[in-house]
């Protein structure tokens, strides 16, 4: 393949998943300016592995692995992801719910996600977004009964946090 139609068929590609990558790397980093850099170093990651990939595993299982690895690392090497969580928590304030108790909620549900280790965030990502359970430990790279466990262990924290 020439490198013409490596970058045509990568864009292509891109199209296709630019909302997962956009979606997955929000969840990681709020402060637009570091979500772009994130964005950024997850497209490098998949330009590097693209003439890799193996039609034989599914194409969004293949994006999300790569997405989710780029973002824990680049969470675990963020210096400013306590000040970002603030900055995120104040420009929340611009949200705004009709119903109070609802707004409320949402808040916490926010807090408790944010509470969640990098790899758990994870877990709730792939569980929100429908993947199947042999999916999504797939991409996580761990069994099925370890993704069920962890999941279940998350639920039942985040259960814990949000009846305080």
């Amino acid at each position: 393949m020439t490198k013409k139609v490596t970058e045509e068929a990568f864009i292509s590609f891109l199209e296709k998943f630019k909302p997962l990558i956009v979606k997955v790397a929000t969840s990681y980093c709020y402060n637009p300016t570091e979500r772009s850099d994130l964005i950024q170093d997850i497209l490098l990651q998949l330009w590097k592995a693209f003439p890799k990939y193996k039609a034989e595993y599914q194409s969004s299982t293949w994006v999300y692995k790569i997405a989710l690895n780029v973002s824990i690392s680049f969470l675990r090497k963020s210096s400013s992801s306590e000040k970002v969580k603030r900055e995120y928590k104040s420009d929340y304030d611009i949200i705004h719910w009709q119903d109070e108790v609802i707004e409320s909620r949402l808040i916490q549900l926010n807090e408790a996600l944010d509470s969640l280790d990098p790899y758990d965030k994870a877990v709730v990502i792939l569980k929100l977004e429908g993947k199947p359970e042999v999916e999504a430990a797939e991409i996580l790279g761990i069994s099925k009964s370890n993704y069920s466990t962890r999941l279940g262990r998350i639920k039942q924290k985040l259960k814990t946090q949000l009846k305080q």
